[in-house]
């Protein structure tokens, strides 16, 4: 591979890679297509998968679909009227209601925290190595995505060398690239020691017990406690996250999802009297738009604010009649 190679490859995050690379196999493969595609040809592979793959795949695959196109050459078929057309028409034929992840509550956070504290202590107590890795693991990946907002996919990029700690308050962790930074400028993301429930005691036990000075900081644990060299995949993130959410008292495993810890925080920051501008901050949005959809309001079918209107209402209506 050439150097010019090496740097293009460096500059699209893996996920994408991979996630493009997916949808023109499907596109090709299983569907049949040839590249370069034509305007119809695409056309026809929307409305043949418009009833069966979600509005957002279909954008996705388009995406894969522009991106080889251009990257050879060719003109871009996706943005032809016959195929903006067909995807006006999909999402007018079948609307479906976005989902969200189900937030992770304080009150979950903490008897999730609980358990793993008392499952190492039964770790120690019976001299089991493998198991005592993994849930200083757990809790410190739980602890740190909580309180610091991270998805799935950063807490599996997180390196060692990229984190400092300062002693009695905080670390600083440095992710070279985020789904938001375009530039490719890197962002680093501060976390605060805290009294209870403490990210920075919990990374540091962690990384402790597992001898981890660099590369990646979260990493697999085989059955004779041996840690891995290279970082867990993102594939392995959500059943990681279901299996620990859902311990005794947890919650249902299934209803968490890779966005959980974020969006938990974000609730309860937001319930807590943060504003948005803070919240953005923390959590590195660039837009609010993409905030407030991680936030569940506080009166989602307006029945507080309502029933006020409706108790002013009645008070005023009680005094006329008194006055009559």
């Amino acid at each position: 591979m050439s150097t010019v190679d090496i740097y293009v490859h460096a500059a699209t995050r893996d996920n994408t890679r991979q996630a493009y690379a997916s949808a023109l196999r499907h596109f090709e493969v299983e569907w049949g297509g040839l590249l370069p595609a034509s305007p119809d040809s695409v056309a026809r592979y929307l409305a043949g998968h418009g009833d069966t793959l979600a509005v957002s795949t279909l954008r996705q695959r388009l995406a894969a679909l522009a991106q080889w196109h251009m990257e050879h050459g060719f003109a871009d078929p996706t943005r032809a009227p016959v195929v903006r057309k067909v995807m006006r028409g999909i999402q007018a034929l079948h609307p479906a209601v976005q989902k969200r992840a189900q937030p992770l509550e304080l009150v979950h956070l903490s008897r999730v925290d609980d358990w793993l504290e008392g499952a190492l202590a039964a770790a120690r107590t019976r001299a089991d190595a493998a198991a005592e890795l993994r849930h200083l693991r757990d809790r410190a990946l739980v602890l740190l995505g909580f309180w610091r907002g991270f998805r799935g996919d950063e807490l599996s990029r997180l390196r060692a060398e990229h984190v400092r700690v300062v002693p009695g308050e905080g670390m600083a962790c440095y992710l070279p690239h985020t789904k938001t930074d375009r530039h490719l400028k890197g962002q680093t993301f501060h976390v605060p020691q805290l009294s209870r429930l403490c990210p920075v005691t919990a990374y540091l036990a962690w990384v402790s017990a597992a001898a981890i000075d660099d590369g990646a900081v979260f990493r697999r644990i085989d059955r004779w406690g041996t840690v891995g060299a290279d970082g867990l995949h993102v594939d392995s993130m959500l059943p990681l996250l279901r299996r620990v959410l859902g311990v005794p008292g947890g919650g249902p495993p299934n209803a968490f999802s890779t966005h959980s810890l974020r969006r938990g925080f974000a609730n309860w920051a937001s319930e807590n009297g943060w504003d948005l501008k803070e919240l953005m901050e923390h959590v590195g949005w660039k837009s609010a738009e993409s905030a407030l959809r991680y936030i569940n309001p506080g009166d989602p079918y307006g029945r507080a604010r309502i029933e006020r209107v409706l108790a002013r209402q009645a008070g005023r209506t009680q005094a006329d009649n008194e006055e009559d």
